[in-house]
């Protein structure tokens, strides 16, 4: 500390502008420029990134650790290694924390912690979404179970707070052992490119214990959470793409779980059929078995064909993410044909459900668009928990209490028609596409089970088959039959999808439906 009289007023004012001055620069350059040299900015720069300009304000600026153990007290910097505050973005209110890697490696002690707790208690008690910004080495191992015991304390607050708050992490460094369980909790988390890195044990470790060889970035970086384990959101280029991510995120989640989201609206939409509607009529190949990109029917229903996708990379044969239709929020789910022939999987099963289930504890309806032919058979699928990973599905979509609207484009085959947002497990509005098989399975499965002595003992079983494969299509394989008994609602031209979207949307913007009471539900996990 300066010369300075901290028994005047001047003095203790020019105190306060040092301690102040010292806790922004508590890093040091060294440390600094190695964060730099890594494509990384400073925990402050990041919190400047992603909140509006001059809106955050600090807490906790000056609070230090208190720890005495291995000569600890020689080095108390201010802060202790955590920027924590709130502020806004797009004018909305957040709460957010940011570890500073400069200062003790980014390491949670007590008071690191404590900080952490108080601004989610914070974001709690106002009712606002909190952003996370993961940057460190771990536990303080100097101060013990301490950190063990605040790392404990952060994860029953993100429990507490889920579907209550949106939380969002963003993994910009290091998040090893017992720090991957708060992100793990929260709603989403982005990841950096060649930076970013998550796991429970590194590499040293494994390769002691199993005797794996494993780089850091292969076991646990930014493209091996995106691609593999489905842990990450977002895969970001960059760390200003990372926080330009969340804030397109959060422009469609409203600010706590009793809010609507933010609509953006200037007025009802133009219900005329456009081009970009025509073309929906020529989208379907003629042939089942020839696949079309789904996203070109997602896009033309949402407004400006905007669409924030998650999970991009995990389990491309199902499709996740957030639009607008006529400025209001949504939520899309939807099989790909391009990937698997769109067919559901474990990991599919998975993604599917948790986004529903996130769209509807915060209140935005959910359209769902199927083209599936069933659940991806094999040994790997089925010994690996199939039947219990894919009802986790069927549990989200028969729990939502928000609007549900879907759409069957084309396959819709035995239980998978069913797990997808079917009339039977809740959806308000049920439509199909006049090229739209809804059957227990395809033509040709069918057929060589129905008709297996027939074409066993057949002069010619490929004409046959032919044959039986085109009566069966005839008769079963078709929307009507569902259309007779109400399991859809209406047939629809394709091009006629949007302006039933948009009416659809409309009549439930009011919707009301409560489960029967509960302390909760038992999904299968």
């Amino acid at each position: 500390m300066s010369d300075i009289d901290i028994h005047t007023t001047a003095g203790k004012l020019a105190d306060l502008s040092e301690r102040l001055d010292a806790a922004v620069h508590a890093g040091s350059e060294r440390a600094i420029e190695k964060q730099r040299a890594k494509g990384k900015l400073t925990a402050r720069e990041r919190v400047d990134q992603l909140l509006d300009e001059g809106s955050f304000v600090e807490l906790d600026e000056l609070a230090r650790h208190r720890s005495t153990n291995f000569e600890m007290q020689d080095n108390r910097p201010y802060g202790d290694g955590v920027v924590t505050g709130y502020g806004t973005i797009a004018g909305r209110q957040v709460c957010v924390f940011s570890q500073d890697f400069t200062v003790f490696g980014g390491s949670l002690g007590e008071v690191f912690g404590e900080k952490i707790v108080k601004v989610m208690d914070l974001a709690m008690k106002t009712g606002c979404p909190l952003i996370g910004i993961n940057d460190s080495g771990g536990a303080r191992i100097q101060e013990g179970v301490v950190a063990l015991g605040l790392y404990a304390e952060i994860f029953r607050r993100n429990v507490h707070a889920s579907g209550v708050i949106p939380q969002i992490s963003l993994i910009l460094g290091p998040c090893a052992g017992g720090a991957v369980y708060s992100p793990a909790i929260t709603d989403f988390t982005v990841m950096v490119d060649k930076t970013s890195h998550m796991f429970i044990t590194g590499p040293d470790v494994i390769k002691t214990v199993t005797g794996e060889d494993v780089t850091m970035e292969d076991l646990g970086g930014a493209h091996t959470h995106n691609t593999k384990s489905g842990n990450a959101h977002y895969l970001a280029g960059d760390e200003p793409d990372a926080i330009d991510f969340v804030k397109a995120l959060l422009s469609y989640l409203p600010q706590n779980n009793l809010e609507d989201p933010p609509a953006y609206v200037e007025g009802a939409a133009h219900l005329a059929v456009n081009d970009t509607d025509l073309s929906l009529d020529r989208l379907i190949p003629d042939s089942p078995n020839q696949p079309y990109d789904m996203h070109t029917v997602i896009e033309s229903v949402l407004d400006d064909a905007e669409f924030l996708e998650v999970q991009a990379l995990f389990a491309p044969n199902i499709v996740v993410g957030f639009g607008r239709v006529e400025g209001h929020s949504v939520g899309v789910v939807a099989n790909q044909p391009l990937q698997l022939a769109g067919t559901l999987d474990i990991d599919a099963s998975e993604k599917a459900a948790r986004f529903v289930r996130t769209c509807d504890a915060f209140n935005l309806p959910v359209l769902t668009f199927v083209d599936v032919p069933g659940f991806l058979p094999g040994t790997d699928q089925e010994w690996n928990g199939i039947i219990r990973r894919g009802a986790k599905l069927i549990y989200a979509y028969a729990e939502a209490t928000v609007p549900l609207i879907t759409v069957i484009t084309r396959k819709a085959y035995g239980g998978a028609y069913d797990v997808m947002g079917s009339k039977h497990l809740g959806a308000d509005m049920n439509v199909a596409w006049p090229t739209a098989q809804i059957a227990v399975m395809g033509a040709q499965g069918a057929v060589n089970i129905l008709y297996r002595a027939e074409l066993a003992a057949a002069q010619d079983p490929q004409q046959l088959r032919a044959e039986l494969v085109r009566d069966y299509e005839d008769t079963l394989a078709n929307p009507y039959l569902a259309a007779e008994r109400g399991y859809v609602d209406a047939v629809i031209a394709p091009h006629e999808t949007r302006s039933e979207v948009v009416r659809s949307l409309r009549l439930l913007r009011n919707k009301r439906e409560t489960l029967p009471p509960k302390k909760h539900g038992n999904i299968p996990l």
